[in-house]
């Protein structure tokens, strides 16, 4: 593998964490969302990874013949939970059903924290790839001087 298409994993890894984060964010905030424009509570979201491969297909077929890896990470989709929304008993809750339910989304906030910081080490560690293979990249170049 080329130090380029290191480059290449890591801004992918970074672009998909990012991804991961943002979604993560979006759960804490609609933690107790209990009406949505589709009129009913907030469903927690999360990403699907999947490995992606060269941006070309001469350069996939070589990358794959060479390493018989793929080269990258990206979302593949977007998941949306389908389970049923936790009920609680609030009678005077402007969203409550005929006895007094009301439903909330089903997160939990400091699992969705530990997700987070999860997707935040993630991305740092594709950032101190990132900052390595550039540190070889340029002593390489100091080296041919």
């Amino acid at each position: 593998m080329s130090l380029f298409s290191t480059l290449s994993v890591s801004a992918s890894g970074m672009a998909a964490q990012r991804t991961r984060a943002e979604l993560l964010v979006e759960n804490l905030a609609n933690a107790e969302t209990t009406r949505t424009a589709d009129g009913g509570p907030y469903r927690r979201k999360d990403v699907v990874f999947e490995t992606q491969a060269a941006s070309s297909p001469f350069a996939s077929m070589l990358d794959s013949a060479l390493n018989g890896a793929p080269a990258g990470v990206h979302v593949s989709e977007v998941t949306v939970d389908e389970s049923d929304p936790e009920q609680r008993y609030m009678p005077g809750h402007p969203d409550a059903n005929a006895n007094g339910y009301v439903a909330f989304p089903h997160i939990n906030p400091a699992e969705e924290m530990v997700n987070l910081m999860d997707a935040s080490r993630s991305y740092q560690a594709n950032v101190a790839s990132m900052s390595a293979v550039k540190d070889m990249i340029l002593k390489s170049i100091d080296l041919l001087r």
